[in-house]
């Protein structure tokens, strides 16, 4: 790494810290109080008001600080052409926040020639801000590191497989893996945000998370937060013919805190990825 590219990177840390933060106090408004709710694909893919105005408060935030920049956004799409490439989440864990759950955040990771070099997520309601540069991962300013259970019989495991799309095509394997996890792990969790989750994993709070339907703006900062701390993210492509180039393009993924080791979910992982790529191959041949 050049200073010039360790210069960029820290730079953009800071604005993608500055972005997190601009829509706090908003959201934190917002949160528990009447809100009209939307749906984008079904009754289960909601959206409010406050996702859309948190994601325009964010980008122009973005482009004051940083002109040279592309923001691809969960509820505004593209916009811009620049050099650093941003994914925002305005509210990742929206149902969270419709219902008042304290578990929901807000993620910005800023890409440079297809790699990851910045990220923040913040969780309003408990004012913790993670972040990372390609120098480090820090919490509130102190410096993260993962640390996990060695084995699956001590650790706790977050993930939110199988949800409804995901019985509906895997059928009674879903529910087998998800009662092998069951077992294997001594706690599995569901709190209902990807990012907030693998940032729990970064911090040492969770030992594992597993997702099997992501997005780019739900994972890539995170993903640089849990590498940075010394966790372990590895990309998983579910439902993919063919393997992504970039980690964040994947659709699933496993990590695993620092020192961890946990061979069940692995395979459960991987199998869940082949069952996924079976089936968008069975799909493309008969359409």
């Amino acid at each position: 790494m050049t200073d010039a590219g360790m210069t960029q990177s820290r730079h953009l840390r800071a604005v993608a810290e500055g972005a997190a933060r601009s829509v706090q106090e908003q959201l934190r408004a917002a949160f528990r109080g009447a809100m009209t709710v939307d749906h984008k694909r079904d009754a289960r893919d909601v959206v409010t008001v406050h996702d859309k105005n948190a994601e325009k408060t964010i980008s122009a935030y973005i482009f004051e600080h940083e002109p040279d920049s592309r923001i691809l956004g969960e509820e505004g799409g593209a916009v811009g052409d620049g050099r650093v490439s941003w994914f925002v989440d305005p509210i990742d864990g929206t149902s969270n926040f419709i219902d008042g759950i304290a578990f929901w955040c807000v993620s910005v990771a800023a890409a440079v020639d297809g790699r990851v070099v910045a990220a923040a997520i913040l969780d309003p309601m408990a004012d913790d801000l993670f972040s990372a540069d390609l120098g480090g991962a820090w919490l509130n300013g102190e410096t993260l590191r993962s640390v996990a259970a060695p084995g699956e019989a001590e650790a706790t495991l977050i993930t939110g497989y199988p949800n409804a799309r995901q019985l509906a095509a895997h059928g009674g394997d879903a529910l087998k893996d998800f009662a092998e996890l069951v077992l294997a792990f001594r706690a599995v969790r569901r709190p209902g945000s990807a990012a907030l989750t693998l940032a729990h994993v970064a911090a040492g709070w969770a030992d594992a998370a597993a997702g099997f339907n992501v997005n780019p703006w739900d994972i890539s900062a995170a993903e640089l937060i849990v590498t940075q701390a010394g966790g372990t993210y590895i990309p998983l492509a579910v439902g993919q013919q063919e393997r992504p180039e970039h980690s964040y393009d994947h659709r699933g993924y496993v990590a695993v805190g620092g020192g961890g080791s946990y061979p069940t979910l692995m395979a459960i992982a991987r199998d869940i990825a082949a069952r996924g790529r079976d089936m968008a191959s069975a799909y493309a041949a008969a359409g």
